[in-house]
């Protein structure tokens, strides 16, 4: 059983960081566009370069579409778990000390869950792994082969 597991570990990290990478993705977009009720609920945005709302925005989108595309996965995600460690502490914790108390479950699952996508990154179904597989194959070529132009 546990060799099975371990066999399908990539395949589970890969959905994993997707379904992370597409809600944290969501987050920036909902602030930035408006969509999906906005910040309000009423279709409201954060306002154009106020910090650290319309940043922690930007992050979010950007940072949840590479996660989501596993695309610099690791960089991505080490950028926004440090944006979600800085939402928590200052946002949300001086407001109380547990997550529970202060509102601050989303930001502190959100910092962990990148976290662990620093250490593990992409898993299966990635950009990240499609683009090392290419640069491999052409490393592998010797130099005296070289590729027919057409």
């Amino acid at each position: 059983m546990t060799a099975r597991l371990n066999g399908a570990q990539p395949y589970a990290l890969g959905l994993f960081r997707i379904v992370v990478g597409l809600l944290f993705a969501c987050h920036g977009a909902v602030a930035l566009f408006g969509v999906l009720g906005g910040v309000d609920g009423k279709g409201g945005t954060a306002a154009t370069g106020a910090w650290p709302n319309w940043y922690a925005a930007v992050i979010e989108l950007v940072g949840g579409t590479l996660v989501l595309l596993g695309l610099g996965t690791r960089i991505a995600a080490f950028i926004s778990s440090g944006a979600m460690a800085y939402a928590y502490f200052k946002v949300h914790q001086p407001q109380g000390l547990w997550p529970i108390e202060n509102s601050g479950e989303g930001a502190a699952m959100y910092c962990w869950a990148m976290f662990l996508l620093i250490f593990t990154g992409s898993g299966a179904f990635g950009l990240d792994r499609l683009l090392a597989k290419r640069t491999s194959t052409q490393e592998q070529r010797s130099p005296g082969q070289t590729p027919v132009a057409a």
